[in-house]
C-alpha cells in the first residue's frame, strides 16, 4: 500500500500543471547548447574543429552530449517526461471539456438581483406566450424552458423560467488545441523516429552527382532511431551548374542551382527530370525533401608524372571564410602502376594542400581572397611527395593532411607557390603539377520527415483553437416570468445575465434582450 501511495504521488505530480511547464522550460533551456554550438548531425567538421580549438572544455562538453543535443539522453529524457505529462494533465482536461460542451443550461439562481447583469419589466401577455417571445429573441443560444410555479404543478399561468447559454464554441477551441497540442508532440517524436536526413557534397559542371539509396552515398547521415538504412527512396541527382548572386562587399543575395533527377520508374526508364533548386524551395518527390544547403568551389589539378602519364582530380575545399569563400583543403594523387616498383608507391605519392581564392588579393606572397564569385582563382599551395595515407584504411581528413605522416618523415614538403588558373610548376623529379581552375559545388540535404506535414496541420489547428477559446466568451442568461399579483394578463420578468470568464464587453446582449421585450409591449399597447 505504501509504494502504491507513492506512486500515486509521483503520478499527480508528474501529470500536473505546474511540472509540465516546469519541464517545458526545461525542454526549451536544453535547446540553447544545440543553436549555440556546432552539432554532429549538421556538421561534423565544425565540431571537430571545435574541438581542436578547445581541447579542455570541448571534452566536458563532450560528455555531456552537448554536441549531440536534440539525440542525447538528457534531452530525450526531458521530451518524454514532458509528453507523459502532459498526456496525464491534458486527458482529463479533455474529458472536462467535454462533459462541459455537451452540458444542459443549469437552472435560474434564486435572487436573479445578486447577479452582474440585471433587469426587470412589466410586460403583457401570459407566462407561456411572454416566454416563447423570449426563447425567440434567444435563438442561437442553447435553451431550457422551465414551469416551476403556479398551483404547484407547473401547469398553465404558474412561473416559467427559461436558461439560456452561448459560447460553446470556445469549449470546443479548447478541446481542439489540447487534442492539437498532444497531437504536436507526436506528430515531432514521429518524425524523430522514421525520419532521416543526409548531406552530400555535389561537383557541378559535369559532376558525378550522387544516388541516395544508401547512407554510405552521404558524406554525413542522421538516422531515426527506426531507420537502419535499407529502406530509403531511391534517387539521384545531378548538378548542371551554380548560381549566385552577391552585393558589392561579397555578400549573397540569392543562390539557385539547375539540376537534373531521377526518382521511382524513372530509375529503370533512364528519364531526367529538370529541376531549378533554390533556397527554401526544395525539391519534393517520394517524400524526401532535397534543400540547397551551401555551396563552395572545388580546385582541379592535373599532376604529370616522369613517365607522362597524367591524373587529374577535382577535390571540393572547405571554405574557411563565408564572407569571401576562401577556402582550404588537400588533394592527393596515387602515381600510374608501373612507374616505381611496388613496394616504392608509397613513396611517391603526391599530396597538394593549401588554400583556394576564388578571387585573388596578394599581399606579397600571401594569397586571400577579395570576393567570393570566381573571377580571378588562385591557389597557395605546398606540395608533399610520400606516403600521403592512401588505401591505408586509416580513416583521414578530407580537407587536411594527417600530421604524423608528416613529423614521421614519411611525407616531405617539395614545393611551395602560388599558381593562377593554367599555371604550372615542375617538381625535382620532373613531376609537373598544374592548377586547372575550379568548379563550383553544392552542399544537398536529403531530408525525410513523415511527421512534417502533420506538424504543420496541428500547430494551425492549435493555433485556431487557441484563438477561438480566447475571443468567444462563455455566458449564461436567465429569464423569470412571473404573473403579476391582481392584475389578470400581465406578468413580471426578471433578467439575469452573467458571463464565465469576462464580464467586459458583453452585457449589451441582455440590455438589447430587455429593450425589444420593451419595445414590443410598447408597439402591443
Amino acid at each position: 500500500m505504501w509504494v502504491l501511495r507513492k506512486l500515486r504521488a509521483g503520478w499527480r505530480a508528474l501529470t500536473s500543471m505546474g511540472t509540465a511547464l516546469v519541464l517545458l522550460f526545461l525542454l526549451a533551456l536544453g535547446a540553447v547548447p544545440g543553436a549555440l554550438l556546432p552539432q554532429r548531425s549538421l556538421n561534423q567538421s565544425k565540431v571537430d574543429n571545435y574541438l581542436r580549438e578547445n581541447p579542455q572544455l570541448g571534452k566536458i562538453f563532450d560528455r555531456l552530449q552537448l554536441f549531440d543535443v536534440f539525440s542525447s539522453f538528457w534531452f530525450t529524457s526531458i521530451y518524454a517526461l514532458l509528453f507523459i505529462s502532459l498526456v496525464g494533465c491534458l486527458t482529463p482536461r479533455i474529458v472536462e471539456h467535454i462533459r462541459s460542451m455537451r452540458a444542459v443550461p443549469v437552472p435560474a439562481p434564486r435572487n436573479l438581483a445578486r447577479l452582474p447583469k440585471h433587469a426587470e419589466l412589466v410586460v403583457a401577455g401570459t407566462p407561456e406566450q411572454v416566454a416563447g417571445r423570449i426563447a425567440g429573441e434567444l435563438k442561437g443560444w442553447r435553451q431550457v424552458t422551465r414551469a416551476v410555479g403556479g398551483d404547484g404543478g407547473g401547469g398553465p399561468g404558474g412561473t416559467v423560467e427559461i436558461s439560456a447559454e452561448k459560447g460553446y464554441l470556445r469549449e470546443f477551441g479548447n478541446i481542439v488545441f489540447h487534442f492539437s497540442l498532444l497531437g504536436l508532440l507526436a506528430a515531432v517524436a514521429v518524425g524523430k523516429l522514421f525520419g532521416y536526413e543526409g548531406n552530400v557534397i555535389v561537383i557541378a559542371d559535369g559532376g558525378p552527382g550522387m544516388c541516395s539509396a544508401s547512407p554510405a552515398a552521404f558524406d554525413s547521415f542522421r538516422a531515426g532511431n527506426s531507420v537502419d538504412g535499407t529502406s530509403l527512396y531511391p534517387m539521384c541527382v545531378r548538378v548542371k551548374n551554380f548560381q549566385a548572386e552577391y552585393l558589392p562587399n561579397g555578400q549573397a543575395t540569392s543562390f539557385a542551382s539547375d539540376i537534373d533527377y531521377q526518382a521511382g520508374a524513372d530509375l529503370v526508364t533512364g528519364t531526367w527530370r529538370p529541376y531549378r533548386l533554390e533556397v527554401n524551395h526544395p525539391l519534393r518527390v517520394g517524400g524526401d525533401r532535397v534543400y540547397l544547403q551551401g555551396h563552395g568551389y572545388a580546385p582541379t589539378f592535373t599532376v604529370t608524372f616522369p613517365n607522362g602519364q597524367q591524373r587529374t582530380r577535382t577535390v571540393q575545399f572547405s571554405p574557411d571564410n563565408l564572407q569571401t569563400l576562401l577556402s582550404s583543403g588537400t588533394v592527393r594523387f596515387d602515381p600510374p602502376a608501373g612507374l616505381y616498383p611496388a613496394k616504392e608507391l608509397r613513396q611517391h605519392q603526391i599530396a597538394i594542400t593549401g588554400l583556394f581564392a576564388p578571387t585573388k588579393e596578394l599581399s606579397g606572397t600571401l594569397l586571400s581572397s577579395s570576393y567570393p564569385a570566381l573571377n580571378d582563382p588562385a591557389v597557395a599551395v605546398d606540395i608533399y611527395r610520400g606516403d600521403a595515407g592512401l588505401d591505408t584504411g586509416r580513416p583521414q581528413s578530407l580537407f587536411s593532411l594527417d600530421p604524423r605522416l608528416i613529423e614521421q618523415k614519411r611525407l616531405t614538403k617539395v614545393k611551395r607557390i602560388n599558381l593562377e588558373a593554367g599555371e604550372q610548376v615542375t617538381l625535382d623529379d620532373g613531376t609537373v603539377v598544374r592548377f586547372d581552375g575550379a568548379t563550383p559545388f553544392v552542399n544537398l540535404q536529403v531530408s525525410h520527415d513523415p511527421g512534417q506535414v502533420w506538424v504543420l496541420v496541428f500547430a494551425m489547428t492549435m493555433m485556431g483553437g487557441l484563438v477561438v477559446s480566447l475571443v468567444v466568451r462563455r455566458r449564461r442568461v436567465w429569464a423569470r416570468v412571473t404573473p403579476e399579483p391582481g392584475i389578470v394578463g400581465t406578468v413580471n420578468v426578471e433578467l439575469g445575465g452573467l458571463a464565465r470568464t469576462d464580464n467586459s464587453g458583453w452585457g449589451e446582449e441582455l440590455d438589447r434582450l430587455a429593450r425589444r421585450l420593451s419595445e414590443a409591449e410598447e408597439s402591443g399597447s
